[in-house]
């Protein structure tokens, strides 16, 4: 029993202390994403979290999925999902939650760092004050938690701050900037002005669901009474939920989104509530009357508050121009995604996207703070304007970049360095080359296996794909608008393709083959040459027609005379002709995906970007692939075969499609597809990593939107490792994430390391990008 007598004095909450290695401020995907890393790594990690539960915006409580460069398929950037710790994040959750759960991945978050043992977690724990700092470094933070009314004095080496708000840099001193500058200050032709809005604003969300009764509902007293305050109201749905109202929105017209954060929380709830009103008893949804709120948020999904000031902002021109830098270690491919300031109740599209033809760095000097020597910088607070914060501030990039902030707290640790002597050649190399090994792929930059210990292998495999057809097994498509087979295509050769169409009577078929001005981007911007082929007219043409009913005559061969000079990604162009169909292949394979030109609203994507005159965007077509079922590949034979798979791939440093497939694959036929790593000498190993492709072009969004498997169908489920005795190193079974970690216990060296694979299905070729083998001293 307690009994608490009666003190002349004031009473102090209970107080404990922590010293750890590095102090992470905010538990949001950034947050866990740089903890993880660095824990991984060997740091004693601290994650201070204010609220229960992890995830921040992605989180049950705010419930907005997460997303980056591939834009919900809806841009040019192919093969783009982030890589490393978000990864591993998104496939846990597609094999565990299929369905787009929020709850269950708010679990998955948790278990992740739970399972962690370097990581402390404090929730509902928030920072707010910093204790002792000396000159430009911080030294210790306090925090409470209310829910045990205790206070925390945190000491660390390094610090990132992952709040969000940028709690911690305010704290510290930082510089940081609100607001939008203007176009003079960094030249960018989109920044916009002041009728347009300073910042963006809040949202908050709610779900709804059918009884199969009668549902009344009565609305608050708060509740908006007048639907037509909002301009959109006649697009609202009684079917729509979650992320699908992500344009209630509102505070950005506000000086300081984090001071008016909990008054524009009563102007959303205003929103929501009203909203629901006018579905439930406007009389517009008589197909509401089962439904009832299941959920509505208690706390808004903040866009933005503050950005602070690194060594290098971030600005329009690097997003649009793609600007190469020495010091990348992540990159962006969200649109620059700005917003009006009245938000909900502007007159104004809800959103004003411009996408870039391509992905694009982020710089390291942009995730440190200018000012504060052991404060790195990650989310949306990084040092960008507030044009390119349009596209650095959504989750996935945050996590990525983030990942990088993580990594970079491990090198400055081990070396005594402040965050600025990174930028040394010597640590930078080191920092690129471990997000790399970690899944990163930071834009044209290989894995460097000098690092690793280990004498680099010579390979053998069992067999090799040879990519000379992709099957005439599929179903019939119409050329309404065009369509594109992507291929991996080698310089200076001469391919002859055949391919099978019908037309009800003769026409002309327009082919094109096209590269991206740019070497690396997917952007079909360049014609090499086009050609115009007569399709006879197919005696039985129909949708249903059977491909033996059809005569060779409906077979369309072709070639073309120009060539490319550099192995790269090449697009096979089919015009549109309202005549034509043309035979697609049940056959999907790693390295290779179709794409048509259609409109995603979702991502300001009507089809062609065309952008305002001298808003210093591009002009330029998309061109996306649909979402499996759909998004079969053209059927077709190629001659000389693709070499879309090599075994040299397998060691080549790229663990996705850049340029190549980078990918090996074996042979259909081949039942124990097998690749054997050799050496000269023995060689010490202690840890093996495997790089299987999981569809990095697909989104994989966390919440509200399912997904047609649980497991990625390139991805090799079932392998065996063994040395050159043939005894068992390792054995997997039920595999479906994108990177394996093998640690081995032993201190054994080989000679060999054989590899045996089963294949994912009997029409989906065994098929890995990487096998990276180390020494960990």
């Amino acid at each position: 029993m307690i009994l608490g007598e009666q003190s002349k004095e004031v009473r102090s909450n209970n107080t404990i202390k922590y010293n750890r290695d590095l102090v992470v401020v905010g538990g949001g995907i950034a947050g866990v994403c740089a903890a993880l890393t660095a824990a991984r790594e060997g740091l004693n990690v601290i994650l201070v979290q204010d609220r229960p539960v992890l995830g921040g915006n992605a989180s049950g409580e705010v419930r907005m999925w997460i997303l980056g460069a591939t834009s919900h398929m809806g841009n040019n950037n192919r093969w783009a999902r982030e890589g490393g710790i978000i990864d591993e994040i998104l496939v846990e959750n597609l094999y565990r939650n299929q369905e787009g759960n929020p709850v269950i991945f708010d679990i998955i978050l948790l278990e992740k760092v739970s399972n962690e043992p370097n990581i402390t977690l404090l929730l509902n724990t928030a920072v707010f004050e910093v204790s002792e700092k000396e000159d430009t470094t911080i030294k210790t933070v306090r925090a409470f938690c209310s829910q045990t009314s205790t206070e925390f004095f945190i000491s660390g080496k390094f610090f990132i701050d992952a709040s969000g708000d940028g709690v911690l840099g305010f704290l510290a001193g930082a510089s940081f900037r609100m607001g939008a500058e203007t176009q003079e200050e960094f030249g960018e032709l989109f920044a916009p002005d002041q009728e347009y809005g300073k910042m963006l604003g809040h949202t908050i969300y709610f779900y709804s669901k059918d009884t199969g009764k009668p549902v009344k509902y009565i609305a608050p007293a708060f509740a908006l009474k007048d639907i037509t305050q909002i301009p959109r109201y006649k697009t609202i749905q009684s079917s729509m939920q979650g992320c699908q109202f992500w344009w209630f929105e509102y505070g950005g017209r506000e000086e300081d989104t984090i001071v008016e954060s909990e008054n524009i929380k009563w102007e959303l709830w205003k929103i929501v509530y009203g909203v629901w009103d006018y579905i439930k008893n406007s009389g517009n949804f008589p197909e509401a009357e089962h439904l009832t709120l299941e959920w509505v948020g208690t706390i808004p999904g903040k866009r933005e508050s503050r950005r602070f000031e690194g060594d290098y902002i971030l600005k329009q021109q690097d997003i649009v121009s793609q600007q190469n830098f020495d010091d990348a270690i992540a990159y962006g491919g969200w649109a620059i995604d700005l917003h009006p300031g009245d938000g909900v109740y502007s007159k104004l599209p809800g959103c004003n996207q411009y996408h870039s033809k391509g992905i694009y760095d982020i710089p390291y000097r942009s995730i440190i703070s200018k000012n504060i020597d052991n404060l790195f910088l990650a989310g949306r607070i990084i040092s960008a304007t507030h044009v390119a914060f349009g596209s650095t501030r959504v989750m996935a990039t945050c996590a990525h970049a983030a990942q990088a902030a993580g990594q970079a707290a491990v090198i400055c640790f081990e070396n005594n360095l402040v965050t600025r002597e990174i930028l040394q050649p010597q640590y930078l190399g080191q920092v690129q080359n471990k997000l790399n090994l970690n899944g990163q792929s930071i834009k044209g930059k290989a894995i460097d296996f000098t690092e690793l210990n280990v004498q680099r292998p010579s390979i053998e495999v069992s067999s090799t794909y040879e990519f000379a057809e992709m099957p005439f097994n599929g179903q019939w498509t119409d050329l309404n608008q065009g369509f594109i087979q992507v291929l991996p295509l080698n310089a200076n050769t001469k391919y002859k393709f055949k391919f099978l169409v019908m037309s009800p009577e003769q026409t002309t078929l327009e082919v094109q083959l096209v590269k991206s001005s740019k070497l690396g981007n997917y952007s079909p911007d360049t014609i090499i040459e086009a050609l115009e082929i007569t399709v006879p007219a197919s005696q039985g043409a129909t949708q249903t027609a059977h491909l033996d009913k059809l005569s060779y005559s409906n077979y369309i061969n072709f070639s073309f005379e120009n060539t490319i000079d550099t192995d790269q990604y090449v697009f096979l162009k089919f015009l549109p002709n309202e005549k034509v169909k043309i035979l697609t292949s049940e056959k999907r394979i790693t390295g290779t995906l179709s794409l048509i030109q259609k409109v995603n609203k979702a991502v300001s994507n009507n089809g062609i970007q065309q952008p305002p005159e001298g808003s210093g965007f591009d002009t330029f077509e998309f061109w996306t692939p649909e979402r499996r079922p759909n998004g079969r590949n053209l059927a077709f034979s190629v001659s000389p075969p693709i070499a879309l798979f090599k075994k040299e791939h397998i060691n080549n440093g790229f663990v996705r499609p850049y340029l190549k497939s980078n990918a090996w694959a074996a042979s259909l036929e081949d039942t124990a597809p097998e690749v054997k790593l050799m050496w000269d000498s023995p060689q010490r190993i202690n840890r093996i990593r495997l790089f299987f492709d999981t569809d990095y072009d697909h989104p994989m969004e966390n919440l509200l939107m399912g997904h047609p498997e649980n497991i990625i169908p390139f991805c090799i489920q079932n392998y065996k490792v063994f040395d050159q005795d043939d005894q068992l190193v390792y054995e997997k079974t039920g595999n479906y994430q994108t990177i394996n970690d093998i640690k081995l216990q032993s201190e054994k060296e080989f000679l060999e390391l054989k590899f045996k694979f089963e294949h994912p299905s009997a029409h989906v070729p065994a098929a890995l990008f990487e096998i990276v083998c180390f020494n960990e001293q």
